[in-house]
């Protein structure tokens, strides 16, 4: 559908009066480049002089964020199919996808910033940013269609789990905003 034409087509049908691509799937590639970017980070990183010692941890990363990536991807397609078909159960299972692998990224991105060549260290925070940005709307998302599930067990526990997860993403971003801000103005 998407994935394999161009950003530009994207982008003209994210803006065109019709019910797809949308929110969710905008959702997705938003936070597939938040992926990108870490592994952009990671890249420039390994092989730098000074970082052998992260060696390891680094390319364990970089696969992590190119599957991250890859799976976000997907989702842009998966969104779009997912609200033609009118499904309730897939029209939320794929937002609350994207929140959880968004919530992976942010998670382990963190982990990277003492690790990785601090003159990239404003992608990394891009990054970061990138996912918050798909977590909140891939809740959005959530938000708007719980209302339509009659499972009230599965609904609470959805909505108590994302919930729990913005709180921590939230004190996650003041956090690394200040380690990121302290880089930055060294």
């Amino acid at each position: 559908m998407y994935i394999h034409n161009s950003v530009n087509k994207y982008i003209r049908d994210l803006g065109a009066k019709k019910a797809t691509p949308g929110g969710g799937s905008a959702a997705a590639l938003c936070s597939s480049l938040g992926a990108s970017l870490v592994c952009m980070v990671i890249n420039f990183s390994l092989g730098k002089p000074g970082y052998e010692k992260y060696r390891p941890i680094l390319k364990k990363a970089l696969v992590k964020y190119m599957s991250l990536s890859k799976q976000l991807l997907r989702l842009v397609d998966e969104d779009v199919a997912a609200y033609k078909s009118k499904n309730l159960t897939r029209s939320l299972a794929v937002p609350a996808k994207v929140c959880s692998l968004c919530f992976e990224g942010i998670l382990g991105a963190t982990e990277l910033i003492d690790k990785t060549n601090p003159m990239l260290i404003s992608d990394l925070g891009i990054a970061l940013e990138l996912f918050a940005a798909g977590f909140k709307s891939g809740y959005y998302n959530v938000e708007i269609n719980i209302r339509f599930l009659h499972d009230t067990s599965k609904k609470r526990k959805l909505e108590k789990e994302l919930e729990n997860k913005w709180k921590i993403i939230k004190n996650t971003k003041l956090i690394t905003e200040a380690r990121i801000g302290k880089i930055i103005r060294r």
